[in-house]
């Protein structure tokens, strides 16, 4: 039993990581312009298993991100791609950094090219998987790649995508929670794209309670293939 319960706390540490491990490939400052090849590498490897996470819960229909539920509105109300949506979403999102003096990263910038890249250019060749998957399974595995992804360009140390940057500065502007931040700036975008048009569904909720933990998930995998 002792044996058990050491395996069942040591399993539920990997979900309470509370801060950004770094590696021997890690940047030493998030505002470095000149990494190394191999860290700029795993960082653009990082954003496109991102963006393929994002397709995926896309093609699923059965609810996306709380921000692609904006982009996807977005792209519908003006006729345009959601690869092209969501590069619009951030560039307008990194935009709003501006009164809170936060200055963009190399991952910061790639993280915006990368992401809508991929999902422009992803989804429309990904909804054969509606054919041999359920779209609560591919909710599930949307997610655990978003999160993965995420773990990865984190650990990369090359600046914060442009949401979590704006959640962060807001915070440490206004001196408020980071959780309050977040789900005040995630309920306002998610009610602002299912006005437009985007999809909210069970992929949405799926995506709000297991997006930490895959990114802690990834974290721990990350750093420990690393060792």
């Amino acid at each position: 039993m002792n044996f058990l319960n050491l395996n069942l706390k040591s399993f539920l540490k990997i979900f309470l990581v509370s801060s950004v491990p770094l590696v021997d490939w890690s940047s030493s400052k998030p505002n470095n312009l000149k990494p190394s090849i191999k860290t700029f590498t795993i960082l653009c490897i990082g954003l496109f298993i991102f963006g393929l996470g994002e397709s995926i819960l896309v093609v699923s229909q059965y609810g996306v991100t709380p921000w692609t539920v904006l982009a996807e509105g977005f792209a519908k109300k003006i006729d345009i791609g959601i690869g092209l949506s969501t590069f619009i979403v951030s560039v307008i999102v990194l935009f709003l950094w501006l009164p809170l003096k936060l200055k963009p990263g190399l991952g910061t910038v790639m993280n915006i090219f990368i992401i809508a890249m991929t999902m422009g250019g992803t989804i429309p060749f990904l909804y054969f998987l509606n054919n041999f998957f359920n779209g609560l399974f591919l909710s599930f595995f949307g997610t655990f790649l978003v999160g993965f992804g995420s773990g990865i360009y984190l650990i990369a140390n090359l600046g914060p995508g442009t949401r979590d940057g704006l959640m962060t500065g807001i915070s440490k502007k206004y001196n408020k929670p980071i959780s309050l931040v977040r789900f005040s700036i995630e309920f306002f975008v998610v009610f602002l794209g299912w006005i437009l048009g985007g999809t909210l569904g069970i992929g949405t909720l799926i995506f709000a309670i297991f997006i930490g933990p895959s990114v802690s998930l990834s974290l721990k995998i990350v750093s420990f293939f690393n060792k």
